[in-house]
């Protein structure tokens, strides 16, 4: 290990997504998104869509952690942590506040120029997701979201502000993240895609599958024509995908459990990023919309917009991995959209997440062996209860451990081969959990103090693995 170095000018930093951190829902001519239209939940109790404002009831994207009042302070702890990069999002209801405005929104557009001010006077590169979890709401509303074609148009011309207004303070661009949430059941609504029905919320069906794939492919087209206008206006702009990459092993030997791991890794992973790295859909997909009775109408000239529209390096997330087996009587569990089977030979998190760090390196070398393309993890973490001691300090030796062997098996990866180029464990500061709307499931290296219900002061403290992580970046990963 000793001789496996990370490359020179790696970016360490860290990754957070606005509609679960910046909060000032309705300030600063922000519209509505399909993020503050979700109330809080539980790991118990599921979130619910509100299409209408409740007056007594909680939603967790509206204050967040206020980074909107408190970017400032949060982006000077940043620094004192020594990031290279941050990995953040635009709120696009934010520039353009209901999705199909002719004219945007200038103060939002303020807003983002003192954020990357401040990033710019300590020398941190950001990365910016250019749709994370949330879109306007009138779109899903108006439109149903990206089951509508127009909806490329409105995106494509937010893209334009933005690559204009930010060109010379912004290299790093993610079109969309975990783009392939779209090839499960209910990750439309995530996606700012399709508003799901009631019943189907509460019963957990899914018949929306042939809108859920059209709309993907909208996406993959505004992707490819954002990618393509972006290097029109800047020819140093790296534009890259974001995957959620799920980790998927047969469970025994048989081959049926083979063919599975490879189907789930083929249509989960695999589908998404194929076509927006290699410009085309792979054969695998065809055969899988021909057989759930998915048409996709694509428009003359969309396999060259598609090919026209690479991405220049690939990113992902990843948390954990899980089994799969074609005996139905295996116990299951979930995490970060992932579905699979429990393995027998790892531990999980306070939230049933598998811990598996040598499963990094094995998406890793996957990936890379795939497409040959530079590789950064945007997303790695442990959700976990935190405790404030009596002394003020927050020992939280259990992430320090989980982010320690992930990064080991990082530099395993290095050493095999692959192009790896940064490193952004998901939230790096506390905020409010995508999946639940909780706050006590925390990630960072930043406690806020905020709890489920939405109380607390907002004060930032510093936990263990904010000095830890400090000395992991001073030594380019070396002192872990």
């Amino acid at each position: 290990m000793a001789d496996i170095k990370f490359k020179k000018g790696f970016l360490w930093g860290g990754a957070t997504a606005a509609n679960q951190f910046e909060g000032g829902y309705s300030q600063g001519g922000k519209g509505l998104s399909t993020a503050d239209v979700m109330t809080g939940g539980t790991h118990t109790t599921p979130r619910r869509i509100t299409p209408v404002l409740e007056g007594e009831t909680f939603y967790p994207s509206h204050e967040a952690i206020d980074f909107y009042h408190r970017y400032k302070e949060d982006i000077k702890l940043f620094a004192e942590m020594g990031f290279k990069v941050f990995r953040m999002s635009i709120a696009w209801s934010r520039i353009f506040p209901n999705g199909d405005d002719l004219e945007p929104n200038e103060e939002g557009l303020k807003f983002y120029d003192s954020v990357f001010a401040e990033l710019k006077k300590y020398n941190i590169e950001p990365l910016v997701t250019i749709s994370h979890y949330e879109a306007p709401f009138n779109l899903a509303q108006k439109y149903n979201g990206w089951a509508d074609r127009r909806v490329v148009d409105f995106y494509v011309r937010y893209c334009k502000v933005i690559f204009n207004r930010y060109k010379d303070v912004v290299k790093y661009w993610l079109t969309f993240n975990e783009i392939n949430c779209l090839t499960m059941p209910f990750g439309s609504f995530l996606a700012g895609a399709i508003i799901p029905k009631e019943a189907e919320l509460k019963s957990g069906l899914d018949s929306n599958a042939q809108e859920r794939f059209q709309g993907l492919h909208h996406q993959f087209i505004a992707s490819a024509k954002a990618v393509k206008l972006g290097h029109e206006i800047n020819k140093d702009f790296k534009i890259g995908c974001m995957i959620a990459y799920m980790c998927s092993y047969p469970l025994t030997c048989n081959p049926e459990d083979i063919l599975l791991a490879q189907e789930k890794d083929n249509i989960s992973n695999f589908l998404c990023s194929d076509v927006q790295v290699r410009g085309y859909y792979p054969g695998f997909a065809k055969k899988y919309f021909r057989e759930n009775n998915i048409n996709i109408f694509m428009e003359e000239g969309d396999e060259d917009i598609l090919r026209n529209g690479c991405v220049d390096f690939y990113t992902f997330s990843y948390y954990m991995s899980v089994c799969v087996s074609a005996d139905p009587n295996q116990e299951s569990i979930g995490g970060n959209l992932a579905i699979g089977l429990k393995n027998p030979y790892l531990k999980a998190s306070d939230w049933g997440w598998q811990i598996d760090p040598k499963g990094l390196r094995w998406s890793l070398n996957n990936i890379y062996n795939r497409y040959q393309i530079p590789l950064m993890v945007v997303e790695n973490g442990l959700g976990a209860v935190d405790t404030i001691e009596a002394d003020g300090s927050i020992k939280d030796d259990y992430r320090i451990d989980y982010l320690r062997e992930h990064i080991k098996e990082m530099k395993e990866a290095v050493a095999d081969g692959v192009d790896l180029i940064g490193y952004t464990p998901w939230g790096c500061i506390d905020l409010v959990s995508a999946s639940t709307g909780e706050m006590k499931k925390r990630y960072g290296f930043i406690y806020v103090d905020k709890d489920n219900d939405g109380k607390g002061s907002l004060d930032r403290l510093r936990k263990d693995s904010f000095y830890w992580y400090k000395k992991v970046i001073e030594s380019n990963g070396e002192e872990l």
